[in-house]
């Protein structure tokens, strides 16, 4: 007898069947002495369509909701039918005793197996293997180590509730206000409070007033001719003052003295320690800050890396810790990514036993899988291509810096009496680099990065102790105006979809304390799908790296239930999800409630007074149905859409590039079809496309500055014998 092995994607299932010893025997396949290994293709099967249960359902109507089938149905998804028949006929067959679960060790990964063998109405004992990456030695440790399906029930009875009420709740609200306002509306309850989160900081920035605030700087210099910056603070130890009146009198207090007093030197002796390991959120971010990449493509490269590449291990995670059990590996994974600029590295790192600790290795801060980091898998660096190289470069950066002592440093203060005023001046003296070493000096920029808030910029201090006389050789008035909170990007919205508590309407401790452990709204795995999927529906759009609600987006949050446009909700149902999965209460029991709140909304929004209205036609015509199109700001340009919602048509009007205009500096647009399509800019710049396409090769080709500058500090480290020889000799010593 054989045991059936059922992989979530083809790429994964073949580097299983290869370690077992399987070869090909048919399409979607591969066969051995003791095993057949097969694969899903993402899901094969989903819950049905609202028109799977009764025909009239194809059309929408007010009066048909709510759709609360007595016993939700299981589609095979048409797009990959012929696989799934593969792996029905697998199920099947005779010589197959047991079914060995091998999709992504987590809620969803779960779900993809458990419904292809529900509606394949199989009933063969079932193993699990659970591994967080896809090296041989990680499939063979994993197949020596199978679990008993079983254990597994809950967290199927977990996925399966989610995917129904979401189902319940989504399409019931979707088709009630779509039919209710007539527009292609829709929301639910992670893309709605998303929409609110950015609504509520658009509404913060147009409330804000700014306020004008006041500071008085000074030049001063020591007995020894050293000059430095002073800086006036009040009592409060603040730079800023808000009354011009009283920095006026202070500035005619102090403008004719020409000496001060050292009143203290303060010194203090600071630790700065390694970033945390990444998990996939925090990629995402420092991804879209340093390259910006959308958090969907950094998902897709981190993909390629785990199942092509095989040199990260499993990118969907909600941690940044390993567990013991893989420390024993750490060398062998350090050896792996010993290779150009990493080898130095990695060879300091290796010459003296490994040591850990709690910063990043801690078992109980490991749910499903632990944070990404190198396989034990060797990487060549040929194979990648540039972005795969720079999300690489990531997390193999921040995996060696915590094998790194901290960066030490000591933080002086310098207090300086003129008159009766009191003046500062702050500096930073670096003791160890500790693991800035890893980062070339320059600041990983992680949640832990160490800021000064007070205002005053660090500068080179000289030697002063207190009752030293400093000369003052003038004052200088400062303003400035405080700035409102920055408008979403996509980084920081991240941040707060996976730390939505701030934005609830309550101040429940139990539910903040949830969703922090859950991850927030949505998961790593869905929240760049969430987020392009707002920008496909147009409720979002951006201007240049910031997000903005549209006005149909603003709009839908008047327009839904309350409940829906908080994260409280996927706080309550997270809460059940999670006593689901641990066998506390039943899925029958938390459906039923959903059933129920869901007629509420339902109720809700046919009893609405609100309004819908389009602010955005066009006038041009639907070239389907005739009706004035929709002018909307998609993701990557400007478009047209038909206000029928079941019409649908669509019309690219421009596309947004990444290169450069020429005469303004910024990103150019892609207008007109065919031959007449255009490079334009709003600064009047326009260039025909074949013109366009010249200038974005050449630019490409160009070394950025940040590979000018890695070459220059390479060729300053390098001990040239006869610089005549060399062509880059007169670069040696230039800043970039």
């Amino acid at each position: 007898m054989k045991s059936l092995v059922i992989a979530e994607k083809p790429s994964v299932g073949r580097d299983i069947a290869r370690v077992l010893g399987c070869r090909p025997s048919g399409n979607g396949c591969m066969e051995g002495s003791s095993y057949v290994v097969t694969w899903a293709l993402g899901h094969l099967v989903t819950l049905a369509d609202p028109e799977a249960y009764d025909k009239k359902y194809k059309k929408w109507e007010i009066n048909d909701l709510p759709i609360m089938p007595d016993k939700m149905r299981l589609n095979v998804i048409p797009q990959t039918s012929k696989q799934y028949g593969v792996v029905n006929t697998l199920l099947h067959r005779k010589d197959v005793s047991t079914i060995i679960i091998a999709t992504d060790a987590g809620r969803e990964g779960e779900l993809v197996a458990r419904w292809i063998i529900e509606k394949a109405k199989c009933n063969k004992p079932i193993k699990r293997l659970w591994i967080s990456s896809v090296t041989d030695k990680a499939i063979k440790e994993g197949f020596a180590n199978l679990k008993d399906g079983k254990l597994y029930d809950g967290l199927r009875d977990s996925a399966k509730a989610r995917a129904e009420a979401d189902w319940l709740v989504g399409i019931n609200a979707t088709r009630c206000l779509s039919t209710k306002f007539n527009g292609q509306l829709s929301c639910g309850r992670v893309q709605t409070p998303t929409i609110a989160i950015i609504a509520k900081r658009e509404d913060e920035i147009r409330k804000f007033i700014p306020k004008k605030f006041f500071g008085i700087t000074a030049n001063a210099v020591t007995a020894k001719a050293e000059a430095f910056g002073l800086t006036w603070v009040d009592s409060a130890n603040s730079s800023r003052c808000f009354n011009k009146e009283r920095i006026d009198g202070v500035m005619n207090d102090v403008k004719s003295i020409t000496t001060g007093t050292v009143k203290d030197v303060i010194k203090m002796a600071k630790k700065k320690m390694p970033p945390k390991l990444y998990d996939l959120t925090e990629l995402q971010r420092d991804a879209n800050k340093r390259y910006g990449f959308s958090p969907k493509d950094t998902l897709s490269i981190m993909q390629n890396l785990y199942e092509r590449h095989k040199i990260l291990t499993y990118p969907r995670t909600d941690s940044r810790y390993i567990p013991t059990d893989v420390v024993p590996t750490l060398s062998e994974r350090i050896k792996a990514c010993a290779v150009k600029q990493y080898a130095k590295m990695c060879m300091q790192i290796l010459r003296a036993p490994i040591k850990t600790n709690n910063s990043f290795v801690d078992n109980s801060k490991v749910s499903d899988h632990h944070a990404i980091i190198p396989t034990e898998q060797p990487v060549d660096l040929s194979d990648l291509d540039e972005r795969e190289r720079k999300i690489y470069d990531l997390v193999v950066t921040r995996f060696l810096a915590v094998f790194y002592p901290p960066f030490e440093y000591e933080q002086t203060s310098i207090k300086v009496r003129i008159g009766n005023e009191m003046f500062v001046a702050k500096g930073k003296t670096v003791l160890k680099n500790g693991y800035m070493e890893v980062y070339k000096g320059s600041d990983d920029d992680d949640d832990n990065s160490d800021k000064d808030n007070s205002g005053i910029k660090e500068q080179m201090l000289p030697k002063l102790v207190s009752g030293d006389r400093v000369g003052v050789k003038g004052f200088k008035l400062t303003e400035g105006k405080t700035s409102p909170p920055a408008p979403f990007n996509e980084a920081t919205l991240l941040s707060a979809m996976e730390n939505p508590a701030k934005y609830m309407e309550t101040d429940d401790k139990a539910l903040a304390s949830t969703l922090e452990k859950t991850g927030g709204l949505g998961t790593v795995a869905t929240r760049a799908d969430i987020i392009e999927k707002l920008f496909a529906s147009f409720m979002l759009e951006k201007k240049g790296k910031d997000i903005f609600t549209t006005s149909k987006g603003r709009q839908i949050l008047t327009l839904c239930p309350k409940d829906l446009k908080s994260p409280e909700m996927t706080g309550i149902w997270e809460q059940k999800l999670t006593k689901i999965s641990k066998g506390e209460i039943k899925k029958d029991e938390f459906l039923r409630e959903i059933r129920k709140y869901t007629g509420e909304i339902i109720k809700d929004i046919k009893n609405s007074t609100e309004t819908f209205r389009h602010d955005n036609l066009s006038s041009t015509r639907c070239p389907e149905c005739g009706l004035p199109m929709l002018e909307v700001a998609g993701k990557k340009g400007k478009m047209l859409v038909c206000q029928d919602r079941e019409c649908g048509s669509r019309m690219s009007v421009s596309q947004t590039t990444r290169t450069r205009c020429p005469h303004c500096g910024k990103n150019l647009d892609l207008v007109g079809e065919g031959e007449k399509r255009r490079a334009v800019c709003g600064c009047g710049f326009s260039e025909k496309f074949d013109a366009y396409e010249k200038r974005r090769k050449e630019e490409n080709d160009k070394l950025s500055k940040r590979e000018v500058k890695d070459y220059i500090d390479k060729l300053n480290k390098t001990d040239v014998k006869d610089e005549k020889d060399n062509p880059f000799a007169s670069l040696k010593g230039l800043k970039f």
